[in-house]
């Protein structure tokens, strides 16, 4: 009884603490949704939600005005005396007059060209009121699927979490956070949540973050998927259209202009949609604008649209957004659905003084306890309040969780779920036990098939144990492989044992064995699938290959933040290796393979290096400068900045070999980076370096390779990091060596320009690549090209023109990039 009456005193105390509350609707009596309520002269307030039901929890009373703003209608303010009894506030907005009859047109422009022309040459003095700010956030992100399937590439869906009604349609995903903000100019935002809700998930925490969603349009560009041409940047001229709609006043007597936005090229970087203007302000009243996925260059996203309002506060004569939405709808291999995600921004404390030792590069952080709050919590604090639909959805969740995470539920699951099937013989196998977090199992992916000619034909087995320990993801991960040679008629296998100390600083621990054909270049240049096809079909078996048994112990972690360390310690046994078939599907007598030696295509049976045992040291540091990171309890995701490139430094030594001349010390350097040029598109670079010491007679094995291509058939998302026209093997070396790679991707900012080709939404592609070793001339290769070339939202292929020079021209080739392997 004690605790009830706590309880309850405790309700009316949060009922009690000055609400106001009530609906909003049209005069056709239909809600309205996402209308900003809030004090006059102030930034404290809240939005409706979709039924256009409001509440808003204050401590002041007395006399206060109520402002209620909404994009379309007309503002509307009521002056009441609040108590600290609740208070009904249910209002009716009338739609806005938006009219030309006051708009004096000028037939030599367009009224719209001579305004937006006046907000462009106001852009940055209107960007630059806003040095830095402090903010109260609310942020409520929401995922909806219909008509799910109930299988996805042979994988049952289930019901999603409980979310799915009988059509398979409903809630996936949804989640609040609240939580404080602080910015400064140009680009420093931090935020610490105080509370994170995550439907059905008592445990989980929000990716909802103001970061992520940080859209103004006073920059000349905005990361969007790509870099979208803000309506009123430098050069918006040259993308954008505008029409003048109307106008009309606002509460304060502003004059605001509506603007409608229309692309010149419906395929470039663009928004459309409408934009509200302050008359002799020049600043953003308010907007919606909606931006494809093709534009956007997402291709699993449909329509995007984007609405922000703008209030103004007298006192610091600064209009701020007060909210902003984003809805979406999506879908991709048959999956459909929509989404939508909310912010709300309240009690601004503008050019407060922050500087840039205020800022680190933690950029989100949770207070202890965050994903702990009740729903009195939230009852009080939460700005917009849930929708009957997600109500729901909470209620069922969270009562489906306890059932999910009971061990009856989880050991009846799994009763179910680890039932062998005869078709398990040949797709594979998994036990579960859900309560002890443990699965095992094996598998014989339809990948393990493959053709070399060293092995001939071969076949696979994954067998598989991991363990989860806890909600931080510690976990043991245990796996082998098994592959047999049909050619060779050899089984080899390898085994690995993975311990995940925790998900700060990301410390693994792996011990390793076994025995592998591998290829003389460890970075695997030539895919399985690939050589496979070149070599049945084209009988060119560029891949070369060798033996390696091996005992390994590898430990990675981040030592501080940006600075990851990775050591390895390897006993290896290397064999040389022979073609032992000479299979290929059209047997043309004139037709035979190369030899398995990559210094000699003509050398059968002669081995390019002698059988020998080496021990091996290496570590790397990588160092990502400018790092930033997300702060979630026990977890820590970092975010690499695009300013600042990446560098690693690497030192490799092999030592206590059988043959003293395969002993060798190597020094390597790597800087990359990949930024993007605003309109312009993105650029990257790959610049690598090194020297051996000691290694004058070292093993092949141990040169160091670089990335050719001779199948002319590219996997690689970029080509920062080969050479499409390069022999794999011919540049090799054992002494010191530059390789820099530099391509630069137009992202539709010349191809988009261009009529008629600009509706095949291609991006062109430009690329420089050089080699230099101390054996050879200077070896280099320029590549032109066009991407994102394919149908509707199947874009997987690449083609490439490329040229190489050594000493003056020496060969050109074509290259076909595909993006889905």
């Amino acid at each position: 009884m004690k605790h009830l009456l706590l309880y309850s005193i405790l309700l009316l105390s949060i009922t009690a603490s000055s609400q106001i509350k009530g609906t909003i609707v049209d005069k056709e009596n239909q809600p309205i949704p996402y209308v900003n309520i809030y004090i006059e002269n102030t930034y404290k307030g809240t939005t409706s939600n979709e039924a256009g039901y409001y509440e808003l929890a204050l401590e002041k009373t007395g006399e206060l005005t109520i402002v209620f703003q909404s994009l379309g209608y007309k503002t509307v303010k009521k002056t009441i005396t609040k108590t600290n009894a609740p208070y009904e506030l249910s209002i009716s907005l009338s739609e806005e007059n938006v009219s030309l009859d006051e708009v004096v047109v000028n037939a030599e422009e367009n009224p719209a060209d001579i305004i937006m022309r006046k907000v462009i040459a106001a852009r940055k003095t209107n960007l630059e009121k806003i040095q830095s700010y402090k903010a109260d956030y609310y942020s409520r992100g929401l995922i909806r699927i219909k008509n799910a399937p109930e299988k996805f590439l042979g994988q049952e869906i289930g019901d999603l979490g409980g979310g799915l009604d009988s059509t398979r349609s409903g809630i996936i995903y949804l989640s609040e956070t609240i939580s404080k903000i602080e910015f400064l100019r140009p680009d420093k935002l931090k935020e610490k949540i105080a509370a994170s809700k995550v439907s059905g998930d008592d445990n989980g925490f929000s990716f909802n973050n103001a970061i992520d969603v940080d859209f103004n349009f006073y920059n000349n560009t905005l990361e969007f998927g790509s870099e979208m041409i803000s309506p009123i940047a430098n050069n918006a001229f040259g993308y954008y259209r505008y029409k003048l709609e109307g106008i009309f006043y606002d509460d304060r007597g502003n004059l605001i202009n509506k603007i409608n936005v229309i692309p010149r090229r419906p395929n470039d970087p663009v928004f459309s949609g409408d934009i509200f203007i302050v008359e002799d302000q020049w600043t953003i009243y308010a907007l919606k604008l909606v931006l494809t996925g093709v534009q956007a260059r997402i291709p699993v996203a449909d329509k995007i649209t984007l609405e922000q309002n703008f209030s103004y506060s007298e006192t610091d004569d600064i209009w701020a957004m007060r909210s902003q939405s984003i809805d979406f709808s999506y879908g991709i291999f048959g999956i459909k659905g929509d989404g939508r995600y909310t912010a709300v921004f309240s009690n601004y404390e503008f050019n407060t003084g922050l500087n840039t030792s205020d800022f680190g590069r933690e950029l989100v952080a949770f207070e202890a306890e965050a994903n702990k709050k009740d729903s009195l919590f939230w009852k009080k604090l939460r700005p917009v309040p849930l929708t009957s639909e997600e109500v729901q959805d909470y209620i069922k969740k969270d009562s489906i969780e306890t059932l999910q995470n009971s061990k009856p539920y989880l050991d009846s699951v799994d009763r179910a779920e680890n039932k062998f099937k005869l078709p398990n013989i040949v797709t594979g196998y998994t036990y579960q036990n859900s309560h002890k977090d443990y699965r095992l199992g094996y598998d014989l992916p339809l990948s393990s098939l493959q053709f070399n000619t060293v092995q001939g034909y071969t076949v696979g087995a994954y067998v598989f144990f991991r363990k989860n320990y806890d909600d931080f993801k510690r976990y043991l991960n245990i796996n082998g492989n098994l592959q047999y040679g049909f050619s060779d008629e050899r089984l080899r296998g390898t085994f690995s044992a993975t311990y995940k100390f925790n998900d700060i600083t990301d410390a693994f621990l792996t011990f390793s064995s076994g025995t592998q054909v591998l290829q003389f270049n460890n970075a695997n240049p030539i895919r399985p699938f690939i050589n496979s096809i070149s070599t049945l079909v084209f009988e060119d078996n560029y891949a070369k290959f060798y033996e390696r048994y091996f005992v390994q112990l590898r430990h990675s972690e981040e030592l501080f933040n940006g600075f990851r360390l990775t050591s390895l310690l390897s006993y290896e046994k290397r064999n040389p290796l022979f073609n032992t078939t000479d299979q290929v599907f059209d047997n043309d007598e004139n037709d035979f393979y190369t030899s398995n030696n990559p210094l000699n295509e003509t050398a059968f049976g002669i081995a390019p290096f002698e059988s020998h045992n080496i021990l091996k040291f290496f570590t790397s540091a990588r160092i990502n400068f400018g790092q930033n990171y997300l702060s979630y309890p026990g977890s820590k995701f970092n975010i690499n900045s695009e300013k600042y490139p990446t560098l690693v430094l690497t030192y490799e030594k092999g030592f206590s070999a059988t043959n003293d001349s395969y002993n060798f010390d190597q020094v390597k350097a790597q800087l990359f980076q990949s930024l993007a040029l605003g309109n312009k598109g993105r650029f990257r670079y790959n610049i690598k370096t090194g020297k051996f010491f000691n290694a004058e007679n070292i093993a092949f094995v141990d040169y160091q390779h670089f990335n050719g291509n001779q199948t002319h058939v590219s996997t690689s998302g970029n080509y920062t990091n080969v050479f499409n026209n390069l022999d794999y093997y011919s540049a090799s070396t054992n002494d010191s060596y530059l390789e820099a790679h530099a391509e630069h991707d137009f992202n539709g900012f010349i191809l988009g320009k261009l009529p008629l080709i600009n509706k095949l939404n291609f991006n062109l592609i430009i690329g420089a690549h050089l080699l230099s070793i101390p054996e050879n001339k200077p070896y280099q290769e320029y590549s032109i090209g066009v991407d994102n070339i394919g149908f509707g939202k199947w874009r997987f292929l690449r083609l490439d023109y490329v040229r190489s020079y050594q000493s003056g021209f020496k060969s050109d080739a074509i290259v076909f990039g595909l993006k889905f392997f």
